[in-house]
């Protein structure tokens, strides 16, 4: 049985964020060990998200926590990573005449975030927009791409150095509390500790059962990207992201390619999730829809599963019925870029109870 003070399930963006603010500030006090399930961290949906940093995403409170963290992605921690963290990618939000009111509480929303914009300086930044389909404009000029590699890495290294100890291939079978512990079974032997974090993604519901706690209403919804080959004569660097506001699709450049998502939300059982060719159809037709471009190859195709909570917002607290059982779910979408602020609001939170 191995002994630790801290025990992490999940090798997502979450559970090494937190490992590596755990790690960072305990000093030789505690112990922290992190349990993933796959042979490699962040084999899911952290591993294959498309990534910004917007300040006008998600709910009120989830905007508070991406804004919390804007400092850290724009001046890492020395040594952190090797090179930025975001660069910059304006955000165009485009509205069909039927998505006025919802064009307009976004700004009401977003003051000082978001502006509106004219058709002639939207159509100048995206060419291909195509004529008479979208009506009502607006930009996030301050978005911006966040490098997932460079900043998932750079958790996992300041958890490394500063002790944590990260454990792979581990697959939790059990949890149970007694005499003040929790002890954890999986496939390669047992742990124990007076704290349990569930930062298991797409997996948190079922650890939730495991540990006889139900599993907080988490659902796992999956979503499809593709890669499509642009024209070779088109230049699309400059592009910023493009986003219906009325959920039907996103695109924006990525390596010479347009990235693209039909914003789909398929409810799912946790797996290794894969794109239904339903969904590569979908999006490949609301582009040609809404942008002069045709599909002609799709170099890339994937899916993964952003896990939400009934009210669509991360969750991180200690269990009130489990006395050191510490949820950590429900990033949703938002995983990636509230990690500086959640990581840092967990931590603390955890290390008040040591």
């Amino acid at each position: 049985m191995t002994a630790a003070d801290i025990l992490i399930i999940g090798g997502g963006i979450a559970g090494v964020s937190l490992a590596a603010r755990l790690a960072s500030r305990q000093s030789g006090r505690a112990r922290t060990v992190l349990l993933e399930r796959e042979e490699m961290l962040a084999m899911h949906t952290t591993g294959r998200s498309a990534a910004i940093f917007s300040e006008t995403y998600g709910n009120a409170q989830v905007r508070l926590w991406t804004r919390e963290g804007r400092d850290f992605f724009l001046n890492p921690p020395a040594g952190f990573a090797d090179g930025p963290l975001v660069s910059p990618r304006p955000t165009l939000f485009v509205a069909r005449p039927g998505d006025t009111e919802r064009l307009n509480t976004f700004l009401r929303e977003n003051p000082g975030h978001a502006e509106p914009m004219t058709p002639a300086k939207a159509h100048a930044l995206v060419p291909v927009l195509r004529e008479g389909v979208f009506t009502g404009f607006a930009v996030e000029p301050a978005s911006t791409d966040i490098d997932v590699h460079r900043l998932f890495d750079g958790f996992r290294r300041m958890a490394l150095k500063n002790g944590a100890d990260i454990r792979t291939y581990r697959e939790v079978r059990g949890l149970q509390r007694k005499s003040g512990v929790w002890t954890v079974e999986t496939n390669d032997g047992g742990y124990e500790a007076p704290i349990v974090v569930n930062a298991a993604g797409a997996w948190g519901g079922h650890i939730g059962i495991l540990a006889g706690l139900g599993d907080y209403g988490l659902q796992p919804l999956r979503r499809t990207a593709v890669m499509i080959e642009p024209p070779p004569e088109l230049e699309i660097s400059s592009w910023p992201l493009v986003n219906h506001i009325g959920d039907d699709f996103y695109f924006k450049p990525d390596a010479g390619l347009i990235l693209a998502s039909p914003l789909d939300e398929t409810p799912s059982e946790p797996c290794d999730a894969q794109p239904e060719e339903i969904d590569v159809a979908t999006i490949a037709a609301r582009l040609e829809e809404a942008t002069t471009l045709t599909v002609h190859r799709i170099r890339r195709r994937w899916a993964g599963l952003r896990s939400f909570t009934p009210d669509r917002t991360p969750h991180f607290e200690f269990d009130d019925q489990a006395e050191g059982f510490f949820w950590l779910i429900g990033q949703g979408g938002y995983g990636i870029q509230t990690s500086p602020s959640i990581s840092q609001r967990a931590a603390d939170k955890i290390l008040a109870r040591l």
